[in-house]
């Protein structure tokens, strides 16, 4: 998948396999540059102020704090700073606290490399991403998701997980325009406007499932 601008990003992860894994499959895209890394959380604080990254992948476990916590932290005084997670776990909890915590992306690390890379596009370009696995789960139960149609849901999926129209339109056979109605139908019945409230709206809703 090709970006189309230049982005900064950085990593924080305990484990050097991890980040040289990433850093390996990144190397390939031109338009992403690795400006920084940390194996905790203080160094992350430190790398922060001195590379500003344009996105943080942020691990949770981490050996001196929670990477929620540290998300939560970078996003209130770095504002302008995207934090992707990247976890192990799909637990209900660790995702609502992610998003709570200012998170832009869930993605876990068993993922196809493809995903991380379409995380990565799809935050840098103002959404939100998370992994097939974890968005299928983000769906609403039949008993909340009944005021849609059933290709609605499906449109509301593909939103989740940080598809853009043209690629929607593709993957479920669809114009563009049907696409853009269809949007528009669900954020007037679910009186939603941005992506990332549609997350939080499936997950305080009762979306993943234990």
């Amino acid at each position: 998948m090709n970006l189309s601008t230049q982005i900064r990003l950085a990593l924080v992860d305990d484990h050097t396999l991890v980040r040289d894994g990433i850093r390996a499959l990144l190397s390939v895209i031109p338009t992403v540059t690795v400006v920084g890394e940390a194996e905790n959380g203080e160094e992350a604080m430190v790398m922060v102020e001195h590379c500003n990254p344009d996105i943080l992948l942020v691990d949770i476990n981490l050996p001196d704090t929670n990477g929620l916590e540290l998300t939560r932290i970078i996003r209130d005084r770095h504002p302008t700073i995207k934090v992707l997670v990247l976890s192990m776990y799909d637990r209900k909890e660790y995702v609502t606290e992610s998003l709570r915590s200012g998170a832009s992306g869930y993605v876990l690390k068993n993922a196809p490399s493809r995903e991380i890379v379409a995380a990565i596009e799809a935050i840098k370009n103002g959404g939100t991403f998370y992994s097939a696995e974890i968005a299928q789960k983000l769906l609403l139960d039949d008993n909340t998701i009944n005021k849609l149609t059933p290709r609605e849901s499906q449109v509301l999926y593909k939103m989740i997980q940080g598809l853009n129209n043209k690629k929607m339109a593709r993957e479920l056979d669809i114009s563009v325009r049907t696409v853009e109605t269809h949007r528009l139908s669900i954020r007037r019945k679910l009186n939603i406007e941005k992506p990332a409230a549609l997350v939080k709206y499936a997950i305080d809703h009762g979306i993943i499932s234990r």
